[in-house]
C-alpha cells in the first residue's frame, strides 16, 4: 500500500470536508444536478478520446498509485548477484526452478536456461518492459484528460445556472437553485481534478519510471549473466541504479 497517495488524497478530501462544515451544513454543498453535469460529463467526454478498452483499463491501473509496490532496489541486486554466483559456479542451466521474487525476473530466467541468443532475451523483456511502461502512461494520460475536463465541465455547469437564473429574474424560489448549480459544479470540477485525478496522474508517471528503471536494470543483470560476467562485476554495475549517495554505504559489508 502506498500511504502516501492514500494519505494525501483523504487528507486533502477531509480537510475540504472540514472546511464546509465550518461554513454550514454539509447538505447545502450536495445538488445532484451539479454531481451529474461535472462527473458524468468528464467521464463520457474523455472516453470519446479514448477507446473503450483503453479507459476501462485506466481504472485497473490506477489502482497501482495505491497499492503497487517495486522491489526494494537493494535486495533486487542482492538477489541478482547471488543469482549470478550460482549460474557461474552451475552454469545457466542451475538457475532452473529458482524461486525470484518477480515474475518478470523468473521470466527473463527461463529465457536464458532455454539458451535464447541474447538479442532474443533482451529484445523479448524490453518489449514486455515497454508495455508495461505503455499501460502506465496511458492511464495517467486518462486520469490528467479528467484534471482537465471536470473544471471544463464545472464551468460549463456555471454557464447552464446562470442561464436559469437569469431567465427566471421574477420568480426569486427559482434563484436559489440555479445559482446552487451554478456555484458547486465549479466547485466539484476543482475537487475532482485537483485532490483525485492529478495526483493519480501524475503518480501513475512516477510508476512508470520506476517500473522502467527496475525492469531496466534486471535486463542489464540477465544479459551480464549470460555473457559470464563475473558477479563483483555485475554487483559494482547494479550499484549505479541506487541512489550515488548509497551505493557504497549500502554495497559495504
Amino acid at each position: 500500500m502506498d500511504l502516501a497517495t492514500l494519505v494525501g488524497m483523504l487528507g486533502a478530501i477531509a480537510l475540504i470536508v472540514v472546511s464546509m462544515l465550518l461554513s454550514g451544513e454539509l447538505g447545502m454543498f450536495v445538488n445532484i444536478p451539479s454531481l451529474v453535469i461535472v462527473v458524468g460529463g468528464s467521464i463520457f467526454a474523455v472516453m470519446a478520446k479514448y477507446g473503450l478498452g483503453q479507459f476501462l483499463g485506466a481504472v485497473k491501473v490506477a489502482g497501482k498509485s495505491f497499492k503497487y509496490k517495486l522491489p526494494d532496489v537493494y535486495e533486487l541486486i542482492e538477489e541478482i548477484v547471488g543469482l549470478a554466483d550460482e549460474a557461474r559456479k552451475g552454469g545457466l542451466l542451475s538457475l532452473e526452478g529458482k524461486e525470484v521474487s518477480s515474475d518478470f525476473l523468473q521470466r527473463g530466467i527461463q529465457l536464458l536456461v532455454d539458451g535464447h541468443d541474447p538479442d532474443v532475451v533482451k529484445a523479448m523483456l524490453s518489449k514486455d518492459k515497454n508495455q508495461a511502461i505503455e499501460r502506465h502512461n496511458v492511464g495517467s494520460s486518462i486520469f490528467a484528460a479528467l484534471a482537465d475536463m471536470a473544471p471544463a465541465m464545472g464551468m460549463i455547469g456555471t454557464l447552464i445556472g446562470l442561464v436559469a437564473m437569469l431567465a427566471n429574474m421574477d420568480d426569486p424560489k427559482a434563484i436559489g437553485p440555479a445559482m446552487a448549480v451554478a456555484l458547486l459544479t465549479t466547485l466539484y470540477g476543482a475537487i475532482i481534478a485537483n485532490a483525485i485525478c492529478a495526483p493519480i496522474s501524475d503518480k501513475l508517471k512516477l510508476r512508470a519510471a520506476e517500473e522502467a528503471m527496475t525492469k531496466g536494470l534486471v535486463i542489464d543483470a540477465l544479459l551480464a549473466i549470460q555473457a559470464g560476467q563475473n558477479p563483483r562485476v555485475i554487483d559494482s554495475m547494479l550499484r549505479t541504479y541506487l541512489p550515488e549517495g548509497k551505493r557504497a554505504v549500502e554495497g559495504a559489508d
